[in-house]
């Protein structure tokens, strides 16, 4: 058995435990705002939680990171980048779903970092946080249910027996010849219409508090390209008669008071931007359907652009902090030569 102290973290480990510190930081960040304006007292435990759960995190990574003497990140602080005496921004269902949504995203993520991590601590940390996370999500969704809000996917018929594809024509989708969906491509088109739906509500809010107005357009046009992402994937559900999942933007207040820092929710809309690109993938991966294929992929060099635009935005205005990167050998040997 190897012992830790012997053995280096790898570039994948470091670079799961830095992205997870920034990402704590910033919820951190929001929940604390949230906690502060929560009226609903079933929620307000939900919201406790899940600061215990981000707090926790914070310290066992901060160990790491001064075991291995490794710069800890910057990233987010409460008392930068949150007025938690603002107005309120969004309402307490979409705080609710906001856990649910950030809580699945994140099981996910823990479970690639799992599965790329070798050193015993690290594995134990990311094992950790998948049990916490996978108890704390059956509570939220207890409670989505306990108060009707939980959007249940569309059922389908049970089949009278098994069968196989016995025609190409499964694979097309154009000129008349769409046969309908299966259900792997409907939960898809669902998922990928929570999503857009959730963060236009999302992106809604933070244009009307952006304090930059170069900020504030761009996040205004992520509602936009979110709204219409959500339109065509409600057109596909629709021709086979399946409904589409309720959208969030009566969620968000009137509010335009300073709120979140221009930082954090750039730092934010980028991460979404990211996360959509990596789902687009996965579903057109994921369906036959040519159709389907094509409009992913269309949508996602839509959604590259956005993001291209917005890390331009970061690096002009500061806000994106360097992420571990190998060495630069060519600019090691050109400061050798200058000696």
């Amino acid at each position: 058995m190897e012992k830790d102290y012997q053995v280096r973290l790898t570039s994948t480990e470091i670079t799961a435990l830095w992205g997870s510190y920034i990402n704590d930081s910033a919820i951190s960040c929001k929940l604390e705002y949230f906690l502060s304006k929560v009226e609903d007292k079933e929620i307000k435990p939900i919201i406790q939680h899940a600061i215990e759960i981000a707090q926790g995190n914070l310290r066992t990574l901060t160990e790491i990171f001064n075991k291995e003497k490794y710069p800890i990140p910057y990233g987010f602080k409460t008392n930068e980048d949150v007025d938690q005496s603002a107005a309120r921004l969004y309402s307490d269902t979409y705080v609710l779903y906001y856990l649910h949504q950030a809580c699945q995203i994140a099981i996910q993520g823990y479970s690639v970092n799992l599965s790329l991590s070798v050193r015993a601590d690290v594995y134990s940390y990311f094992s950790e946080c998948i049990s916490q996370l996978t108890t704390f999500l059956r509570e939220i969704k207890e409670l989505l249910l306990s108060k009707g809000l939980y959007i249940r996917a569309p059922y389908l018929p049970i089949p009278e027996d098994i069968d196989f594809v016995k025609k190409q024509s499964f694979l097309k989708g154009f000129f008349g010849e769409k046969r309908p969906l299966t259900g792997t491509e409907i939960t898809n088109l669902i998922t990928n219409f929570e999503r857009n739906a959730f963060g236009a509500a999302t992106l809604l809010g933070f244009s009307q508090v952006a304090q930059s107005k170069e900020v504030s357009e761009f996040l205004f046009r992520g509602v936009e390209i979110a709204k219409k992402h959500c339109d065509i994937f409600e057109s596909i559900l629709n021709e086979d008669y399946l409904p589409a999942p309720m959208t969030w933007n009566i969620e968000v207040t009137d509010t335009t008071s300073y709120t979140f820092s221009d930082k954090l929710m750039m730092f934010y809309t980028t991460a979404l931007i990211a996360l959509s690109i990596g789902f687009y993938g996965t579903s057109m991966a994921t369906s036959p359907r040519k159709d389907l294929a094509l409009q992913y992929v269309r949508l996602s060099a839509e959604i590259a652009k956005y993001a291209d635009d917005g890390a331009k935005i970061m690096i002009k205005n500061g806000f994106l902090e360097q992420p571990p990167m190998a060495l630069d050998r060519e600019e090691l040997a050109m400061q050798k030569g200058k000696k």
